[in-house]
């Protein structure tokens, strides 16, 4: 299926974008002293330089108002300027984060700004009032889980792109009046790739909350408006999300029951557990990326073939990967233990 209009070829450009500005941001980082330093709670071994998600945003940023002039009517632009927005206010407070630690207060109060202006924008497209709170909730909720879950080389960035590889699928199957949002998600996945050229492992720049705060807000903003034209697209959306949510839920919720600060960095994540037992972080990245391709995006297909059923499908995959998830990290305990012994 050909893309229409000329915005088909931001995709591309978005990647060409993102590629100089994160090339940019590495001599950026270095002068300002921007650098991630080797530590207990970290999984580098070197000082790698930061902030290089401001690639992927910047791209996003230039692209999405070519789409919204391009392809989407009139009526769904209000929709648009909110993302817009919002990716601007979850950016700026990333990368202000990035050049000097803000407290946990004002990063809140500009991810539920952000979360809140689609959700409202959302609500004037006829999207039910009595949704604004877990619209709220799960917008704030998926800034902080990608946050989490950036903390090895390449993971967060191979996971964009399967994501936004896989929700533009969803809107190509929805043809005509999710086009725009297909351009979106492509835009956003290309650029996200030319941000990985520098971030695979080993890592030459770090994504930074620029980037991982970003990443959320637009994987939260592209599955809401999916959702708002065809409800059953949820199903599918968060199976692609599948190995990022359970592994980021748990943990969070295990941080929580032992009464530790769940928004404090820690390296209690699995991905993290099975660095810490010896796998590189290539490796470990390409872990993810085998069950999202293996097992997230049949799962996803068939969720999407089963309509308003596809829950069934949503139910089984994370009940195997909250399955997986307590094997795996089971074992990457007793072999911690091992060692110690």
């Amino acid at each position: 299926m050909v893309l229409p209009g000329s915005a088909s070829l931001l995709p591309p450009l978005c990647f060409l974008v993102a590629l100089a500005v994160v090339r940019a941001a590495i001599a950026y980082a270095h002068r300002r002293g921007m650098l991630d330093q080797p530590g207990q709670r970290r999984s580098h071994t070197i000082p790698t330089p930061r902030g290089g998600g401001i690639g992927i945003v910047v791209a996003v940023l230039i692209g999405l108002p070519v789409i919204a002039l391009d392809v989407v009517s009139a009526e769904r632009r209000l929709t648009f300027a909110a993302v817009w927005l919002g990716l601007a206010c979850v950016a700026w407070t990333g990368w202000w984060d990035d050049h000097r630690p803000l407290p946990v207060v004002p990063r809140l109060v500009a991810q539920t700004a952000a979360a809140g202006l689609l959700a409202l924008a959302l609500c004037a497209s006829g999207v039910p009032v009595a949704w604004l709170p877990l619209l709220l909730f799960v917008g704030v909720g998926s800034i902080n889980l990608h946050n989490f879950m950036d903390g090895i080389d390449g993971l967060l960035a191979q996971q964009a792109m399967f994501v936004m590889a896989g929700l533009a699928c969803l809107a190509l199957a929805l043809a005509q009046p999710a086009y725009g949002l297909a351009i979106v998600a492509l835009a956003v996945g290309f650029a996200t790739a030319g941000f990985w050229v520098y971030n695979r492992s080993p890592a030459r720049i770090f994504m930074g909350d620029v980037g991982s705060g970003s990443l959320g807000f637009l994987v939260f903003a592209i599955g809401a408006m999916l959702w708002r034209i065809a409800p059953a697209t949820c199903w599918p959306a968060a199976i692609l999300c599948s190995a990022f949510f359970t592994d980021a839920g748990m943990t969070l919720l295990v941080r929580i029951w032992r009464g530790r600060r769940w928004y404090s960095a820690h390296r209690e994540h699995l991905y993290q557990w099975m660095v810490r037992g010896g796998r590189s972080h290539g490796a470990v990245s390409g872990s993810y990326t085998a069950w999202n391709l293996l097992v997230c995006a049949p799962s996803a297909y068939a969720a999407w073939r089963m309509g308003a059923q596809g829950w069934v499908v949503f139910v089984v995959i994370y009940g195997v990967s909250l399955a997986v998830w307590m094997m795996l990290k089971r074992r990457c305990l007793r072999r911690a233990r091992e060692r110690k012994f």
